[in-house]
């Protein structure tokens, strides 16, 4: 059996790549390149002469097997994007899945990252978050995913075109209302900005100053719902109303401890002491 390579490639600037990046390019067997033509620049840059095949989603039915089978043959393969770590919002997902399968190694090999690159330096929250890739063209279904996200409370970020930057600004105004948001545009390249603000602020800013190249937002989470005040009694009674709805008592006191920011051992003394009262 071969090893399925997940090799990071840099996200704009060709120095932000690993020692062990290099290496794993130089000594696989073959590369397979969501865009060979951007791989190849890469790979020069470096002086690294390893065979490239593309993989893309155009050829992604055909081309997952064609791997697979190398693999099995004993190939040791890199998988890489056209930019940062391979199997987010581009093919490698169905690679990786079907090699561990099917009993292949897969080495990931870190690096650099635009979402996380974002994030540490948009100035918002870190410890805890969420990222969802590029929301959708339709504006209909954009404004479903965002109402879905109106209590996350974690930070958020997406990837977004420069052509619907203002647009998806839009959106999450009317949605979200008044958030922190970092618009982080060309991260590592040479005209690198990171714009922090308001989301009107940031829809003012890029209605006067048409963005190009690539975004990454990164979004402040919503306050999180004041927990209603704890009455051991309404608790008890709000397991039993769905305990009568099918849910199983476990399940039943987990639901209202979490409501009330209790931990599941505090509902069941409730309950406890709530059915001695009553016998």
């Amino acid at each position: 059996m071969g090893r399925l390579y997940l090799v990071a490639t840099p996200i704009g600037n060709l120095e932000d790549i690993t020692f062990r990046a290099v290496r794993i390019l130089k000594e696989v067997d073959l590369i397979a390149a969501e865009d060979t033509r951007r791989t190849r620049e890469l790979l020069s840059y470096y002086d690294i002469h390893t065979p490239l095949t593309s993989y893309h989603k155009h050829n992604i039915s055909t081309k997952t097997s064609y791997l697979l089978n190398l693999l099995q043959d004993g190939k040791e393969i890199a998988l890489v994007s056209d930019a940062g770590l391979p199997g987010i919002n581009d093919p490698g997902e169905e690679l990786v899945k079907l090699a561990s399968d099917n009993g292949i190694l897969v080495v990931p090999v870190p690096g650099a990252n635009a979402a996380l690159t974002a994030l540490v330096a948009s100035g918002l929250p870190s410890g805890r978050f969420c990222y969802e890739g590029f929301l959708s063209r339709s504006k209909k279904n954009r404004r479903r995913q965002l109402e879905a996200l109106a209590n996350e409370s974690r930070t958020i970020i997406f990837y977004e075109a420069p052509h619907r930057l203002i647009d998806t600004l839009t959106d999450m105004e009317k949605v979200w209302g008044l958030r922190q948001i970092a618009v982080c545009r060309e991260l590592t390249k040479k005209f690198e900005t990171i714009w922090r603000g308001t989301i009107i602020e940031a829809l003012e800013h890029f209605r006067e100053n048409p963005p190009r190249g690539e975004i990454t937002l990164v979004v402040q989470g919503a306050e999180p719902s004041p927990l209603p005040e704890y009455n051991p009694v309404r608790a008890v009674e709000e397991v039993e109303e769905l305990e009568s709805k099918g849910i199983n008592r476990k399940e039943a006191m987990k639901t209202v401890a979490r409501q009330y920011g209790k931990s599941r051992r505090e509902i069941y003394n409730a309950y406890l002491t709530y059915k001695e009262e009553r016998i």
